[in-house]
């Protein structure tokens, strides 16, 4: 079947490595609209995936941009990886370690229990080097200007939270969680309860609602399906 994007397609992506999900709904929308010469065209995502962050994300287009918070609101999977006995201020590898603990006594049976302490319903406080607006400017802007920012703590809910392998300093993870949920405060958190730190090293995700990774297409093969629709094929100018 061909592409009705004006009329509405939902779109699963496969976001790649050190893209911000708008790099993907720009390209997206500068593509589609070379491609079929359309002048406009409405293009969004249904949940921001950080740019050190893999995995699904849903692209509307045209009329099915009204359906982005249905999509938003639906509970998420992840899978990723921790580094213990460090933190960084970005709660990821964004930013430089700040600090150092000795992990030596940590082992995996309590890395298991201390999962469990996050299960259900739980307030977390969002990482400042997010893309939250305080007065109409991002939170990780008003950071990097050197400016005092205060974020809410917010009721979010983890249906699964599982330590799946433990190889000093390193731990893998799995998390079910609802809206709202960012996985670098989770690790951050789980650091602290720890008596310890952590932070982000790796994350994808796998599943929103129904919608899988494993149905989801990588840049290049949507431009392939777009290149055998329209019989055009070009070299794609560079995203940044």
């Amino acid at each position: 079947m061909a592409f009705q994007f004006q009329e509405g397609e939902v779109l699963l992506f496969d976001k790649p490595l050190g893209w911000t999900s708008f790099d993907v709904v720009n390209f997206v929308r500068s593509f589609i609209r070379r491609m079929y010469d359309i002048k406009k065209l409405k293009v969004g995502h249904a949940g921001t995936l950080d740019p050190m962050a893999t995995g699904l994300l849903i692209l509307c287009t045209g009329k099915k941009t009204k359906a982005i918070d249905s999509y938003q609101g639906m509970d998420k999977v992840y899978v990723g990886e921790m580094q213990l006995g460090a933190t960084t201020p970005s709660f990821d590898k964004e930013t430089e370690i700040d600090k150092t603990f000795d992990i030596s006594a940590l082992n995996f049976d309590q890395l298991k229990e201390t999962s469990t302490h996050f299960l259900g319903e739980i307030e977390q406080v969002p990482p400042l080097y997010s893309a939250i607006k305080i007065k109409g400017e991002r939170a990780y802007n008003l950071v990097r200007k050197d400016q005092e920012v205060a974020l809410k703590a917010r009721k979010i809910n983890i249906n699964a939270f599982n330590i799946t392998t433990y190889e000093s300093p390193f731990a893998s993870f799995y998390v079910e969680c609802s809206k709202g949920t960012y996985i670098r405060s989770l690790v951050r958190d789980f650091g602290e309860n720890l008596s310890n730190g952590a932070y982000l090293t790796a994350l994808k995700r796998t599943q929103i609602g129904d919608f899988k990774l494993s149905d989801a297409m990588t840049i290049d093969d949507f431009k392939q399906k777009v290149f055998l629709e329209t019989g055009k094929e070009e070299a794609s100018p560079e995203m940044k």
